[in-house]
């Protein structure tokens, strides 16, 4: 499972020119599903993302979350993030996980955000959406759960 972190003044999501979600100050999360990822990497990145130290503290330092301040969370499905670029000129897909098995894990991941009391918007799987932000810092981090456990 691959996260884009994106720490925001704000940020939204249209689909067909209606704004379907948005958030005020926190965390734009582009989450693409892997083949293989399971619960166990929901639960593990859920926990990462809304309690990494993104946020500045009174010192101007990253030493805050999203948990600690209260902040709000987009989450967005975007399977191209598994995109394989290395042979040819069109990225492959191979590694996205099928479309019900992604939808699952994506929509456990938004429950568990709510559970874990983070005010929590979404994209609209499988939905050709329209996302605008305003990057603050700007802050963009690439988690991976291949790569971190």
């Amino acid at each position: 499972m691959r996260a884009l972190i994106q720490r925001v003044k704000q940020a939204e999501v249209v689909v067909d020119d209606t704004r379907v979600s948005g958030i005020g100050p926190g965390m734009l999360v582009l989450l693409g599903i892997q083949a293989g990822d399971t619960e166990k990497d929901t639960d593990y990145l859920v926990e990462k993302i809304i309690h990494l130290r993104i946020f500045e503290d009174d010192q101007g330092k990253m030493n805050r979350s999203l948990k600690d301040l209260g902040l709000e969370l987009l989450v967005v499905s975007q399977f191209t993030l598994l995109g394989d670029c290395r042979k040819g000129r069109r990225p492959s897909f191979t590694r996205a996980a099928p479309p019900d098995q992604a939808q699952a894990l994506y929509t456990g991941f938004i429950e568990r955000a709510k559970a874990a009391g983070i005010p929590t918007a979404a994209g609209q799987f499988q939905a050709e959406m329209a996302v605008s932000l305003i990057n603050h810092g700007p802050v963009t981090l690439m988690l991976d759960t291949r790569q971190m456990q």
